[in-house]
């Protein structure tokens, strides 16, 4: 089942999402918004493989914002969020772009936010468009959907967990 506004708005108040810029705003009849702190260009390859032994993060340089707007050419990006989620253990969230991102040639990929995960978590911003696209600073850019697990689960204790809380 996923969560709608009422049953979000109860779990705001146990920090089920932090360091929001506007809540009332990003509370959404259906999930909650996330907005975008920090883009990132990649540069270099990455490497996985079945277990994670062998993982290996490309290398990453920050696009600036100039006076609050960063104009992003056609390719692939890595996007930063603003905001802390603290996923409980009888919950796991995914999400999917707003539709004014697909509107204009843009979409977001997302991993599965896993039970038990707290983080300010990262996502591939790609732009489609030919022509570019203009990201504002703090824009809200997918929305967040949390839904009941059938139980409570051991929760999520990868490498990512508390990632970019600090900043």
């Amino acid at each position: 089942m996923i969560l709608g506004k009422t049953e979000l708005s109860k779990l705001l108040s146990d920090k089920l999402v932090e360091c929001s810029i506007d809540e009332s705003s990003q509370l959404q009849v259906n999930g909650y918004e996330l907005t975008v702190s920090r883009i990132e260009a990649f540069e270099g390859p990455g490497r996985i493989g079945f277990d994670n032994s062998e993982r290996v993060l490309p290398s990453y340089r920050a696009i600036e914002w100039d006076d609050g707007w960063a104009f992003l050419k056609k390719g692939c990006y890595k996007i930063t969020f603003n905001e802390i989620v603290s996923i409980p253990k009888d919950m796991c969230a995914i999400a999917l772009p707003r539709s004014s991102l697909l509107r204009s040639g843009a979409s977001i990929h997302t991993a599965v936010w896993d039970a038990g995960y707290k983080g300010r978590s990262e996502a591939m911003l790609v732009v489609y468009n030919d022509d570019g696209f203009y990201l504002k600073k703090d824009a809200r850019v997918i929305q967040l959907l949390f839904m009941r697990l059938g139980s409570a689960q051991e929760g999520y204790s990868g490498r990512y967990m508390n990632e970019n809380i600090s900043g």
